[in-house]
């Protein structure tokens, strides 16, 4: 007799619920270990919540791709009211990060605002303003061979990364600039195109930070030292609430950070991404 498959999941949770087998594809094999988050959905247009709150027990996010979604610690458990139907890979990307980001912090997780690629069997945060190139420098290392672990959010279990759902989302010029990405229509607020990643393991442990700059000539990988790596990495945390432990975020600043600094010109981005994999693979 054939054992069941393995659950699927991403973000470290095992996800179950509104049709989430409708989109394994973009899922991980979780480990049994991993806590079950519930994930549930309706449409509703009606008035959306006056105000986002977290409790230590419940939260009412509001979604920047529209609607919001209500979240319970016990069980965890994630209720979706959205504009207008979503598919299953849409609810699983975007619409999972912001419910798993404070489901992690109830764990006592840190999340960042951010993608991580793998190279030489270590995982690399990138961290960046909005439109400062994650997604599109992502899709060039994943298209040049290297494994992406996740494109909008990161989840630490301490200095274990967790995967994330297997797709980068680009906008129209980065796709066309990329040759890359299938045409998903109106998703949220924007056009996307759809980068499908292929699978990667589950956990993989963090080496380090990227903080991605614009700038000109050449593209540099110059490293950040002492409390400025704290400082680089803190604005990117995915829940502005006190750290769980702010011990395990002193930590976490004393990986490796470097800041990559490359021009906004496409043709940079090839250059940066061969520079990033070189210098990281030692």
């Amino acid at each position: 007799m054939s054992s069941p498959p393995p659950e699927r999941g991403a973000y470290g949770f095992r996800l179950r619920g509104a049709d989430v087998d409708g989109a394994r594809e973009l899922l991980v094999d979780a480990p049994a270990i991993w806590p079950l988050l519930e994930l549930h959905c309706r449409v509703d247009a009606g008035p959306l919540p006056e105000y986002e709150s977290v409790s230590e027990q419940h939260a009412e996010l509001l979604l920047t791709a529209g609607g919001s979604v209500a979240i319970e610690r016990a069980p965890l458990r994630a209720d979706y009211a959205l504009p207008r139907e979503v598919s299953p890979s849409a609810l699983v990307h975007p619409h999972l990060a912001p419910a798993a980001a404070v489901a992690a912090r109830w764990l006592g997780r840190e999340s960042f605002h951010g993608g991580t690629v793998v190279i030489s069997g270590g995982a690399w945060a990138l961290l960046g303003d909005k439109q400062a190139g994650k997604s599109s420098t992502l899709a060039c290392l994943a298209l040049a061979g290297h494994g992406v672990l996740s494109d909008d959010l990161l989840v630490l279990d301490g200095r274990t990364a967790l995967a994330g759902p297997r797709s980068i989302d680009l906008r129209e010029q980065s796709a066309r600039e990329l040759g890359a990405g299938e045409p998903l229509g109106r998703i949220g607020l924007r056009n996307r195109w759809r980068l499908t990643l292929g699978q990667v393991a589950a956990e993989v442990p963090l080496r380090g930070w990227i903080v991605l700059a614009w700038g000109e000539g050449a593209p540099s990988l110059t490293p950040i030292r002492g409390a400025a790596r704290l400082q680089a990495i803190v604005p990117h945390r995915a829940v502005r609430l006190l750290p769980p432990d702010p011990g395990a975020l002193v930590d976490l600043s004393a990986l490796p950070c470097y800041e990559l600094r490359r021009e906004r010109a496409w043709s940079s981005l090839a250059r940066t991404t061969e520079l990033l994999a070189e210098q990281l693979s030692g």
